[in-house]
């Protein structure tokens, strides 16, 4: 696939990073040479120095012969006129631009096609901030990731001693809860992947993801650590749009289950912004003017009893540092917004515990455009090491590779667990756990886990439907 990428910021390098590893043949266009110029020694790709809202800048990116343009600079008002110029004067068939400003969302008239003709638009702080509210929902996770309209969970959860499925074999999952069918995908320990089979022990500090119906997704839960008490209380450090999105939600209940009333504080360091902050929230919400990482501060506000503390600024080190005070000081979660690659890595699972990546968030986003079949969602996982996708099965026994065919019978590639299926539409819809004799059947949505994302195009080889079928 011929894909032009209009950025070489986080969120650019990190969707050419993933993509440029699967055989697809990237351009990426940015102001910044030196940028470029690091992007082409780091990756098989071409760089290109330019103006992407320019169609003689598009038109030597290859534009006029790309399958797809992914638009993530630093400025809506670019990435939306290229979207515009990409489909006007090259015919461009899939543009997607990434977009930040909150009003847009109001209006899709003009991001549609009757304006800047965008056929698929990423809003990455709602995806963060969706992110953060499932994790507030399972306050004992470390990711969760919803498929099948909600009706299958995907969770990944840190095994602790004590834990009735700890130090015991995957297989007496089912003995501990028997009317409850759940699949471990995959176990990491150390940093490297498990084979997960019916005599794999569940280890202290495992990181685990099991695939469950959504609503028995607490009992399995139990099964692997401690279950935490619910989240009540919450801190967010920093008011920009994440943090105003994430307060919103928590004060009027949207995209939250959890009947249970929020007690919320923002500290925000703008005297300015939070005036503005507090004319957005209701007065439940505490609007503080102030640094979240200023000890007495925190002590003053009650740190120490605070259920969640959430850093959420647009620096690195301020959310390192004032989630790790929060910590020190008795919070009991933390969660860290963090961009760096090499800083999350080395933070999650300490005195942090869960690093959030807004580049990964937008990735996963992108990922369901970017596969060939039919694929109606795709997560990144493990800050883009792992993969998860949902793909419907087409086609009929004679020009598919699956279909018709029990599980144990298909040729799957190495590191890829499929999970579950979703057999049936609406209502009528049946979530089926995949054992080694389930016959897979046309329409199908299957759930699977990959290992490693290397494995992608072997998969979407294996889900091609042969040309005898139309």
């Amino acid at each position: 696939m011929k894909i032009v990428i209009l950025g070489a910021g986080r969120v650019g390098t990190s969707v050419a990073e993933s993509l440029v590893s699967e055989a697809n043949e990237i351009t990426v266009v940015d102001t910044d040479g030196p940028r470029v110029a690091d992007l082409q020694d780091r990756y098989d790709l071409r760089g290109l120095v330019g103006n992407a809202t320019l169609p003689s800048v598009l038109r030597e990116a290859g534009a006029p012969d790309a399958d797809m343009l992914i638009a993530v600079t630093a400025s809506d008002e670019t990435n939306l006129v290229a979207c515009k110029i990409a489909a006007d004067l090259f015919n461009v068939p899939t543009r997607i631009a990434r977009v930040r400003n909150i009003e847009l969302q109001e209006h899709p008239e003009l991001t549609g096609e009757q304006g800047f003709r965008v056929t698929h638009i990423i809003w990455p702080e709602q995806s963060v901030t969706d992110t953060i509210l499932k994790l507030i929902e399972f306050p004992e996770a470390l990711q969760v990731l919803e498929f099948a309209d909600g009706r299958v969970s995907l969770i990944a959860v840190r095994a602790y001693a004590g834990g009735p499925l700890v130090s015991q074999p995957i297989k007496e999952l089912r003995t501990h809860i028997p009317n409850v069918d759940t699949r471990i995908v995959a176990i990491f320990r150390g940093g490297r992947s498990v084979a997960c089979e019916g005599q794999t022990m569940v280890q202290p500090g495992d990181e685990v993801f099991f695939l469950v119906a959504s609503d028995d997704a607490r009992k399995v839960l139990a099964e692997l650590r401690r279950m935490d008490k619910p989240v009540r209380r919450v801190m967010l450090a920093g008011g920009g749009n994440i943090g105003l999105r994430l307060a919103r939600a928590l004060d009027t209940g949207e995209g939250v289950e959890s009947p249970l009333r929020f007690n919320v504080k923002l500290v925000e360091y703008d005297k300015r912004r939070c005036e503005y902050l507090a004319s957005q929230v209701s007065s439940r919400v505490l609007v503080l003017n102030g640094d979240a990482t200023d000890e007495d501060l925190l002590e003053d506000e009650g740190v120490a009893e605070t259920d969640l503390f959430v850093a959420l600024t647009n620096d690195d080190e301020n959310n390192i540092m004032s989630a790790l005070l929060a910590k020190r000081l008795g919070a009991r979660r933390t969660i860290a917004l963090i961009n760096r690659k090499s800083y999350g890595d080395l933070m999650q699972g300490g005195s942090i515990d869960i690093a959030i990546s807004p580049s990964h968030a937008t990735l996963s986003n992108l990922l369901k455009h970017v596969r060939h079949g039919d694929v109606v969602a795709a997560h990144s996982l493990r800050r883009g090491a792992a993969e998860a996708l949902e793909i419907v099965v087409h086609g009929d026994p004679k020009t598919s590779r699956v279909v018709g065919r029990r599980v144990e019978e298909i040729e799957w590639p190495r590191g890829v667990a499929l999970g579950a299926l979703v057999r049936g539409s609406g209502s009528g819809a049946q979530v089926v756990m995949a054992h080694h004799d389930t016959v897979i059947q046309a329409e199908d949505h299957l759930l699977l886990f990959v290992a490693n994302k290397r494995t992608i195009p072997r998969i979407e080889k294996l889900f091609a439907v042969g040309a005898g079928f139309f």
